[in-house]
């Protein structure tokens, strides 16, 4: 039997473990693809905790994992339109086709996902087996290290091209990765100015370096109103984005917005949030929540991405896999943007 390295949930309890699995097979309509990079999640944050999240979706044993780039090594019965060597990536939520959610094309809300690296083995692997229907084509221009994380990019993408933001004002709560990014297209989509919050300067100090007109404000040292007052921002923002879910962002997010301003939601929240309902209703807001990726939200990615859009600012480490211990310090520490795993060679 072959044997590969993995990063695994060896037990229900803290921390990761590498070890030697067995390589997989693809079965009918599946392929099986060499990792060359992956990027650690916030999810994968949440797995390695073992946090209440973990324990209701995730069965150890399991290799976890869920953001990659890496070439087609082996096709599987009936699979015929991708060919070996072939760069791919693809989507993490694998859906039934059959409920009502993928009949309608809205696969993001598929009753019964399978996810990649949660409910069946990840891509923190040197090989990792996925449904054919599933991949993307990436073409050989797009730095392997941007594709790495473009899971999370797709989160970013279907957040904030929810409505038109050219020339309107936007909000961003939260800084992580996610909310960097979208900041980033908020400014490659023609916003006039693109205000994101956060408690820590370093994730604000990237959010900075992805566009000229983003203004961070660290809503511990700084009053957001008076910001706004001074950028010309009277009647409150257009446009909304929460990455966060935390309640006083959502909080501020809301009274932060103009009438009839729209509003994403992201951010999962932890318990409850506490917000005023009236000032939703008064204020006439559209509010819509997100989650995952719809199909065409990588079409858009690929497209901006090749249109000149700049991801390096939001990547801050690079490691072996052999050295994933310290990535997931890095991630733990609040001071990293995305940090990428290298499987390309063996140590």
């Amino acid at each position: 039997m072959k044997m590969m390295d993995a990063i695994v949930k060896p037990t229900a309890g803290p921390g990761l473990e590498l070890r030697q699995v067995p390589v997989p097979t693809p079965g009918p309509g599946e392929v099986l693809i060499k990792i060359h990079k992956t990027a650690i999640c916030g999810t994968d944050v949440h797995i390695y905790d073992w946090n209440k999240w973990s324990a209701e979706h995730v069965v150890p044993p399991m290799t976890i994992g869920h953001e990659y780039v890496g070439e087609i090594c082996e096709l599987g019965e009936g699979v015929n339109d991708w060919k070996i060597g072939q760069r791919v990536s693809g989507e993490g939520h694998i859906t039934c086709g059959k409920c009502r959610a993928c009949k309608t094309g809205n696969l993001q809300w598929c009753e019964h996902t399978n996810s990649v690296g949660v409910q069946r083995d990840g891509a923190f692997a040197e090989y990792l087996c996925l449904p054919a229907t599933n991949l993307v084509a990436i073409s050989e221009d797009i730095p392997e290290d941007f594709v790495s994380f473009f899971d999370a990019f797709g989160n970013a993408t279907h957040t904030a091209t929810m409505y038109d933001m050219f020339g309107e004002n936007v909000l961003i709560t939260g800084a992580g990765p996610i909310g960097i990014i979208a900041a980033g297209i908020a400014c490659h989509a023609g916003a006039r100015r693109v205000f994101i919050t956060d408690l820590v300067d370093f994730r604000l100090d990237l959010a900075k370096k992805m566009g000229k007109n983003i203004v961070t404000v660290n809503t511990k040292t700084q009053n957001l109103r008076e910001i706004m007052l001074q950028e010309g921002i009277v009647d409150g923002f257009d446009l909304g984005f929460e990455m966060s879910g935390a309640a006083p962002a959502v909080k501020q997010l809301f009274g932060a917005m103009k009438i009839g301003g729209q509003v994403s939601l992201l951010g999962l929240g932890n318990g409850e949030t506490n917000f005023d309902f009236n000032e939703i209703i008064n204020k006439g807001l559209t509010i819509k929540g997100i989650y995952g990726r719809k199909p065409d939200n990588w079409f858009k990615m690929i497209g901006m991405v090749e249109g000149g859009f700049d991801l390096s600012p939001v990547i801050t480490h690079r490691f072996h896999y052999t050295e994933f211990e310290k990535g997931f310090e890095a991630m733990h520490s609040g001071m990293a943007g995305k940090v990428v795993l290298d499987w390309t060679t063996k140590k």
